[in-house]
């Protein structure tokens, strides 16, 4: 009995290391985008938080991740939350007052803006920025969950 208590518990301990495939968000302020797994390696660029990345797999502590240009890199997992985001993948979006074109602007977000997705209505998405500004954006202005 104990033996297979010990050995679930190994399994357990085994899989939560494992890379889970899927999509992620930065949860720190800055985090560095690296070209390999440790901090010996080039910084490739800084993500903001909210940030949403895919991940392709694991080496140690760290995630191969790709972004929505398709632009690949490495980050330390504890950077990483399994956050609801998406980022700006127009040149310009209206961020509105509520889930409808009829609605007003309450600010514009550029390309490569991210922000945590907190609620859906239909195509419309409410998001909030890191900075705590909340709006509604349309999901086709927009990559990740």
């Amino acid at each position: 009995m104990k033996r297979t208590a010990v050995l679930t518990w190994v399994m357990v301990l085994f899989l939560a290391g494992q890379v889970q495939a899927g999509r992620f968000a930065v949860s720190v302020g800055k985090a560095n985008v690296r070209s390999g797994p440790g901090t010996d390696y080039d910084i490739l660029w800084s993500a903001g938080k909210y940030y949403p990345v895919d991940t392709l797999k694991r080496s140690g502590n760290w995630y191969q991740i790709r972004d929505f240009e398709g632009d690949e890199g490495w980050i330390f997992h504890r950077l990483l939350a399994k956050i609801p985001a998406v980022i700006v993948k127009v040149p310009l979006a209206n961020v509105r007052q509520g889930p409808g074109t009829k609605t007003a602007i309450l600010f514009q977000a550029e390309k490569g803006v991210s922000f945590k997705r907190i609620g859906k209505k239909g195509a419309w998405l409410k998001v909030q920025h890191a900075d705590g500004d909340i709006g509604w954006i349309h999901h086709s202005l927009v990559w990740g969950q």
